[in-house]
């Protein structure tokens, strides 16, 4: 039987909007506490890991949420970013044995996203107060946690890309 025909585990995991609310209300019906987190993860690094590997221990599903092209472009990085669009961005999160969904966002923001899964626990690196991350105040008030995680000290997107320019 050709490869082909045979979804792969990690494409699996690669949700639409419907698709996670689906899933979601049946991992609730089991009980499971639901972790989100989101980002662009244009070049996955141990940094990303480390804090994947945080995010998921606090519940039992981590799901997340990763900007498309058009809106990586938006949040104004460079003109040459992404690297890595956002079908190979998803698949590779999604081959991460300790991720359970990945969801492409349009939107500048993961608003909507937040408001369909409504997780129990909201995720971002340190470097985002909680008065700054978006839907906070959404999670906070269905009795939900907000959690700003400790960045990995030298692991950034942005310092890994600066190194290779610089050769």
């Amino acid at each position: 039987m050709s490869t082909a025909t045979i979804p792969a585990t990690a494409d699996r995991r690669i949700l639409d909007l419907v698709q996670i609310q689906r899933a979601v209300n049946i991992w609730r019906m089991k009980g499971d506490r639901i972790v989100f987190t989101n980002g662009c993860f244009d070049i996955l690094h141990r940094g990303h890991v480390e804090y994947l590997q945080e995010a998921a221990a606090l519940g039992d599903r981590l799901i997340i949420g990763v900007n498309s092209d058009a809106s990586v472009r938006r949040l104004g990085k460079a003109t040459d970013r992404p690297f890595n669009d956002q079908d190979s961005r998803a698949k590779v999160l999604a081959g991460l044995r300790l991720v359970d969904a990945v969801v492409i966002f349009e939107q500048d923001t993961p608003l909507e996203l937040i408001q369909t899964i409504g997780p129990d626990v909201l995720v971002k690196g340190g470097d985002w107060t909680e008065d700054k991350i978006v839907g906070a105040e959404i999670v906070k008030a269905r009795g939900g946690e907000v959690r700003s995680l400790k960045l990995v000290d030298g692991f950034s997107t942005t310092a890994l890309v600066e190194k290779i320019r610089k050769g």
